[in-house]
């Protein structure tokens, strides 16, 4: 039977600190809540009671249940208070040497059967618990921040932690209401050591000023419904946390050039640029600790018109193919107010996709989205063709055919030949280089990527990617028709997977390295990334859904281009698609793999 926590101990009462104490505290637990001053404890005592405060705010807490709460904290300056309590979780700062200090005193204080836990994000446990004389009784009770919010326990035994000492608190985090996960001592464990890469890659996208800041995390949040964008997270975070993190794992988990901090990030960090807790960061706040962004000097310009940009004006779009993704551009364009030229091979697929627009429009008026005269007026907006020379007066053309490079470059040369000058020539490719595609043309300036996401008519998300012959016209252009049809265009250069697909499919990679190395199971690490980072899916559970194949020919391509080692596809991935695991569409994927 598990033993019972009656009485508690935390060290450290900064946010992370702070939110411990209340998770306990509510939920019947007396704490004692220790710093080393009294000037650090009144900051922590002001902590708590503003977070509860909000809670009463917000109708979340009853003020008498408040009370109660604040009533079993007990408010220590020094360890020697924590004699008498059952467990000690500490929360201060990530520095090994300070921990271990703390836990070779906890040792020396605490009662010999109390467990010292640690709420470590990426050190090592073992390497903590060897401070004391009792490593069998240390374990990492790692939260995640806002500690009373956040669902996820990531609970990190080391290779002498006692099984009892597990047991006792993983029946601990359900008492508390938590989900905890059960792994073994590795830097990052499961949620940082997928979250850091990707934040990591992402502030290296923004260093090389491939995208703005505000694309960047527009493209994450948009594309893949993300809580937050990857920079403002490492605003909230704090740019100083994130380079320990970081450096720690680069350190602890076979120096992986993708945990190696970009250098922005220390240079960031000396200048004193930390995030929120600063009031600068990736971001300008409005004062230090708000989450409210004021514009700098990094700001776009939103009131300028995409005419003063230069960007022409389009009356008529042409679409050119007959897939999912084409009838939803093509219903997009329409529903915009714009004549659209549809261009299919044959009667008989321009029928089909006549049809699926329809069909698409159609559960738009049942849902109360559109109404009648709207779903006719767009039907009535389509001319269908089944030739290219019917774009010989539209003002854009859209590229939506199969992803092979030969028939796209076949395409976009006879494009070339038909469509009047100064028209802009579109390619939807995912994955392919523009560039390869403007110059089989003879006007490389007029060519951009338009990369929108399945369903366009839903996704509000479209990566316009310029080559570095694109003109800044067209870029103008293309941005304007984005807003036109009210997406958000964010602007990219044309590298291998654009901003969305460059840093997602490298964190799913990473997630399959993971399971390969039987860190933890595929249930576990889709928990720790949807309830730890708010993810809408986990990893697993979205390359099911997107195609063990397609997710494996896109970090192909990311290897490919970039040539870094840790892009490298994951070799259980290749064996999978090789074994006809594909994900949802061949009814076998990661859940039957781990199942079996």
């Amino acid at each position: 039977m598990a033993r019972e926590f009656t009485r508690v101990g935390v060290v450290g009462l900064g946010t992370m600190g702070a939110g411990i104490v209340e998770v306990f505290a509510r939920n019947g637990i007396d704490v004692v809540a220790v710093e080393i001053s009294a000037a650090a404890l009144e900051r922590g005592r002001v902590t708590l009671t503003g977070s509860t405060d909000r809670a009463v705010a917000k109708g979340k807490l009853a003020e008498d249940d408040r009370d109660a709460l604040l009533a079993r904290v007990d408010f220590q300056v020094g360890l020697d208070a924590l004699h008498s309590v059952d467990l000690v979780i500490e929360a201060v700062p990530e520095h090994l040497d300070l921990k271990q200090r703390i836990f070779a005193e906890l040792d020396r204080v605490c009662k010999p059967e109390a467990i010292l836990a640690t709420n470590t994000s990426s050190l090592s446990v073992t390497e903590i618990s060897v401070a004391t004389t009792r490593p069998n009784q240390v374990i990492g009770i790692h939260f995640f921040n806002p500690a009373p919010v956040m669902k996820l326990v990531e609970v990190v035994r080391t290779v002498v932690t006692s099984a009892d000492v597990v047991a006792d608190v993983e029946a601990l985090c359900e008492r508390l209401g938590k989900v905890d996960v059960t792994i073994s001592d590795r830097a990052g464990f499961i949620a940082n050591a997928l979250l850091f890469g990707y934040l990591n890659h992402a502030v290296s996208m923004f260093e090389a000023r491939y995208a703005t800041r505000e694309d960047i995390d527009a493209a994450m949040k948009l594309g893949c419904g993300l809580p937050m964008g990857p920079l403002a997270l490492m605003d909230l975070i704090g740019l100083d946390t994130a380079y320990e993190i970081l450096d720690t794992m680069y350190r602890r988990g076979g120096r992986d050039r993708r945990h190696a901090p970009v250098p922005l990030i220390k240079q960031m960090v000396t200048a004193g640029l930390l995030g929120r807790k600063s009031g600068r960061g990736f971001y300008t706040y409005e004062r230090p600790g708000s989450p409210v962004v004021v514009p700098d000097d990094q700001t776009p310009v939103a009131t300028r018109s995409a005419l003063a940009d230069g960007a022409r004006g389009i009356a008529k779009i042409g679409v050119v193919g007959s897939g999912t993704m084409a009838t939803g551009i093509i219903e997009v364009f329409a529903k915009a107010g714009y004549e659209v030229v549809s261009v299919t091979r044959g009667a008989e697929k321009s029928a089909k996709v006549f049809e699926a627009v329809k069909t698409s429009l159609n559960k738009g008026v049942v849902r109360g989205k559109l109404s009648e005269a709207d779903r006719d007026a767009a039907l009535g907006r389509i001319n269908w063709s089944a030739t290219l020379e019917h774009l010989a007066d539209v003002d854009l053309v859209v590229e939506a055919v199969v992803e092979e490079l030969s028939v796209k470059k076949a395409l976009f040369a006879s494009l070339d030949e038909i469509c009047k000058p100064g028209v802009v020539l579109a390619t939807t490719t995912s994955s392919l280089p523009v560039i390869d595609v403007a110059m089989a043309t003879q006007r490389p300036a007029d060519v951009v990527g338009l990369h929108f996401f399945n369903p366009a008519p839903i996704m509000p998300l479209v990566e316009v990617v310029q080559t570095i012959r694109t003109s800044v016209e067209t870029t103008a252009t293309a941005k304007a028709v984005c807003a036109a049809v009210g997406k958000t265009g964010v602007v990219c250069g044309d590298r291998s997977g654009f901003i969305v697909n460059a840093l997602l499919f490298p964190y799913l990679n990473d997630a399959v390295k993971m399971l390969e190395a039987s860190y933890s199971t595929a249930d576990d690490i889709d928990h720790a990334m949807k309830l730890g980072c708010g993810y809408p899916m986990g990893p697993f559970e979205l390359l099911d859904v997107v195609g063990l194949d397609v997710s494996l020919a896109i970090q192909r391509e990311l290897y490919l281009e970039l040539r870094e080692p840790g892009f490298a596809p994951a070799p259980l991935l290749e064996h999978l698609v090789t074994a006809g695991y594909l994900g949802r569409k061949s009814g076998r994927g990661f859940r039957d793999h781990t199942r079996r």
